[in-house]
């Protein structure tokens, strides 16, 4: 079953066409990359799909369930309301810089969604929380403040903070480029322990060893486009788009 498709997903911002008839479709359990150069509109489709922001043109599915279908910047249809704030909730979003509450504590972090949206008693959020710190390995840091910890730790205290709600699917925007080289590996690390536990997961990374090792589909945008897909081995070993094969000697040498 899929948990998100898109049907032709165009994004302009005025004149400039960010997105161009982007159709995907996310599978239960699948792990997607989303790979190429800058400036290809890879995190727009994301932010897109979490309504941060506002498509000119095309179908958005969630759960199998038209969720929103827009054409020349106008809403033809959209999910009613209680359903449309639930829906949203299925996703958590792990950005590329972490927006943790500096005056709060790890723990706190995690907690804050759970109690004010889920209304869940303050106890099993708390509970909840230090199982999640301990999942991403810093049940040692619950009491730290962001300011204490490194941008490693933070960023897997913001996984944590998505996973709090209990979504079906993550998104990931380029989640480790904000950090020093050295700390990339614990994220990853975390990434790759999702994906192994079944979690469905959409990542868009330039971390091209993790798309080759954890992805079940790599897509590769270029100019707003998806303009070829398939398995890692595929992708990375025997790419048939021009384009594609020019970014991975670019990144990688080859």
């Amino acid at each position: 079953m899929s948990l998100i498709r898109t049907e032709n997903i165009y994004k302009n911002f005025n004149e400039i066409q960010v997105l161009a008839d982007v159709s995907i479709s996310v599978e239960q359990g699948e792990v997607i990359c989303i790979i190429g150069p800058s400036g290809a509109g890879k995190s727009t489709f994301l932010r897109s799909l979490i309504q941060l922001e506002k498509i000119t043109s095309g179908k958005l599915y969630i759960d199998e369930e038209l969720f929103l279908h827009r054409e020349n910047n106008i809403t033809q249809y959209r999910i009613e309301s209680v359903k449309y704030k639930s829906l949203l909730l299925e996703m958590g979003m792990v950005f590329q810089s972490f927006n943790l509450f500096p005056h709060k504590t790890a723990l706190e972090n995690i907690m804050m969604a759970p109690i004010n949206v889920k209304n869940m008693p303050k106890p099993q959020a708390e509970a909840l929380g230090a199982e999640l710190l301990a999942k991403v390995g810093l049940a040692e840091k619950a009491d730290a403040y962001p300011a204490r910890l490194s941008g490693g730790q933070q960023q897997r205290v913001a996984i944590a903070r998505a996973l709090a709600m209990e979504p079906k699917i993550m998104l990931f925007d380029e989640p480790t480029s904000a950090l020093d080289p050295e700390l990339v590996g614990e994220v990853l690390n975390v990434m790759r322990g999702l994906a192994e536990s079944g979690m469905t997961m959409l990542v868009v990374t330039h971390e091209m060893g993790f798309a080759r090792e954890a992805a079940d589909r790599v897509l590769f945008m270029s100019d707003g486009a998806i303009t070829e897909e398939g398995s890692p081995e595929l992708i990375f070993s025997n790419p048939n788009n021009q384009r594609t094969r020019q970014f991975l000697n670019t990144v990688l040498g080859i």
